[in-house]
This record gives structure tokens, C-alpha cells and sequence, in this order.
């Protein structure tokens, strides 16, 4: 794939730090020690909007990603695949509680998207330290 662009993902930031965001949530959620409970009765914060919103932006990228051909990017829809099971399954439960959050938390396939984004993040942060010779090509083009 030498020399070709990468998909352009339109709002890509956006919804990787609604990923990344809602999990230094859950990651707070889970410390709280909360007993499995219904959140319709039970005192904010809830966790089931932040697990709905990360699983609508997981599914922006995937939407985004389409049939690509690039090999990172089969990666991170794969991850994405994964990890959408894993939310759907969560969210599925009739009662949240802070240790089924921290298990998701733990989860590898979460942790992987995560990790995937965190790459995709870098490649948007301009380099302070030094500009390659030649001007390459973006990988993405920003929208």
C-alpha cells in the first residue's frame, strides 16, 4: 500500500475522544464500588449514556473504515468488531454495577481500540522536533 492514503475519517478525533473520554470514566465509574443496580432508580452518574455513546463512535470509525484494503486499518476494524461485542453485551445486562464495569475495563478487546486509537491520535499531533526532507503525502486527510 506504498504511497496511497489511508481512509479519510471524517471526525475521526471527535469520536476517538469519546472513546478515550468515556473510558477515563469508567475507569472512575468502577472505583465507586457501586452494587448492581438499575439505573433508572439509582443516583447519577450512570454509566450506560458513556457505553452507548463509545459504542455509536466505535461504529462511526467502523462506518468509516468501510471495505478498506490498508492492513492497520483491517486491524482497527477487527478491534472495533470485538470491542462492539463486548459493549452491546454489557449494555445488554438489566443491572450495572462497578465491577461489571471495571470487567469491561479489563477487557482486551476495549484495550485494544483504545491502543489502536491512541496510534491514530499521534498521527494528527504536528511534529515540534523535525519535518522530514521530502513533503510525504498525509496519511489522512483531516475533514
Amino acid at each position: 500500500m506504498e504511497g496511497e492514503r489511508l481512509t479519510d475519517v471524517k471526525n475521526l478525533e471527535k469520536d476517538i475522544e469519546v472513546v478515550e473520554s468515556g473510558y477515563e470514566f469508567l475507569l472512575a465509574y468502577a472505583a465507586q464500588g457501586r452494587p448492581p443496580h438499575d439505573e433508572s432508580t439509582y443516583p447519577t452518574p450512570h454509566a450506560r449514556p458513556t457505553l452507548e455513546e463509545m459504542l455509536a463512535s466505535m461504529q462511526n470509525v467502523l462506518a468509516a473504515l468501510g471495505d478498506t484494503e490498508d492492513e492497520y486499518e483491517q486491524v482497527v476494524a477487527e478491534d472495533i468488531r470485538k470491542a462492539s461485542a463486548t459493549l452491546r453485551f454489557v449494555l445488554a445486562q438489566p443491572l450495572m454495577s462497578s465491577e461489571l464495569v471495571d470487567n469491561l475495563n479489563a477487557s482486551i478487546h476495549l484495550r485494544a481500540v483504545l491502543t489502536d486509537f491512541f496510534l491514530y491520535s499521534e498521527i494528527f499531533k504536528p511534529s515540534a522536533q523535525s519535518k522530514p526532507a521530502a513533503q510525504e503525502e498525509p496519511l489522512f486527510k483531516k475533514a
